[in-house]
């Protein structure tokens, strides 16, 4: 899958790059995020371990039945597998970022804080 995957990454589309700028480098909260990742039989746009999230970036051509269909299969194989897919509209990933952004956050930090949950304190007393 790596020949697919190096594709993708060299032909992104002008969402893609743009929530990329944003998602790279551990800028939101410290977590990791990898572009055009091989899930099983799936290549998903972007991917982070940290909080199992896939987000997954949907042009017009996504609105066709047959897409539809194979989204909600790649979905369904996903969620399998523990991971979280978050779906956005390309026109919602350039037209409101923020919002996109904003909701990726809040996303991320639920999963990251559910996944590490605070140590509890010592107890009194306690060795």
């Amino acid at each position: 899958m790596k020949g697919p995957s190096r594709k993708l990454r060299k032909q992104m589309t002008d969402a893609e790059r743009l929530l990329w700028s944003h998602l790279r480098g551990k800028q939101l909260l410290g977590v990791q995020f990898n572009r055009q990742k091989s899930l099983g039989p799936y290549v998903v746009d972007f991917y982070a371990a940290s909080p199992l999230l896939v987000i997954e970036l949907d042009g017009s051509q996504h609105l066709q039945d047959e897409n539809v269909k194979s989204d909600a299969a790649r979905d369904s194989f996903l969620l399998e597998q523990g991971l979280m897919v978050l779906r956005f509209d390309d026109r919602q990933v350039l037209l409101e970022t923020a919002a996109v952004l904003e909701e990726i956050f809040r996303m991320c930090q639920q999963r990251v804080t559910r996944a590490n949950p605070p140590c509890p304190p010592f107890a009194k007393g306690g060795t």
